[in-house]
């Protein structure tokens, strides 16, 4: 990923108005190093635990910044937790989440962007995005049935 690029992006939106600072490309490049979906809480910890002085507060903003130009995405999954990814030098993908073990899969089809196009085209309009998620519960023995062992 060349963060350089991402930098580039912030900055361009920053200078829209909003102000430039230290603490919001720190707050970039470690959204940047996440592997998977993150809340604000989950990257705050992370910067701490790595001995940033970052607001909490700084973070919540930053990432709402992230949002809006397109850098990250917010998603919530079973109306549960606001989550984030990064959007950045990413493909396409759609999710698919146990409603048992909360875990989350990412996942491509070319055939789901056909039906995208095709809907879109029927309406005449340029589609711009979309999000698709499937809901479903875990078939083999895992994480699931340990959670129904502790209830």
């Amino acid at each position: 990923m060349d963060k350089n690029k991402a930098h580039e992006v912030f900055l361009t939106f920053l200078k829209k108005g909003y102000r430039i600072t230290p603490q919001r490309f720190e707050v970039l490049d470690t959204a940047l190093d996440m592997k998977n979906h993150f809340t604000a809480d989950d990257l705050f910890l992370m910067m701490k635990n790595a001995g940033s002085k970052v607001s909490r507060a700084t973070v919540y903003n930053t990432l709402e910044l992230l949002v809006k130009c397109d850098l990250l995405s917010q998603r919530i999954f079973n109306q549960s937790t606001t989550r984030y990814e990064v959007n950045f030098d990413r493909r396409q993908h759609d999710h698919i989440i146990c409603e048992g073990c909360g875990k989350i899969w990412e996942f491509s089809d070319p055939d789901i962007q056909k039906i995208v196009d095709k809907v879109a085209k029927k309406f005449n309009m340029e589609p711009s995005g979309y999000v698709f998620n499937i809901y479903a519960k875990c078939l083999e023995p895992h994480t699931c049935d340990k959670l129904k062992n502790k209830n």
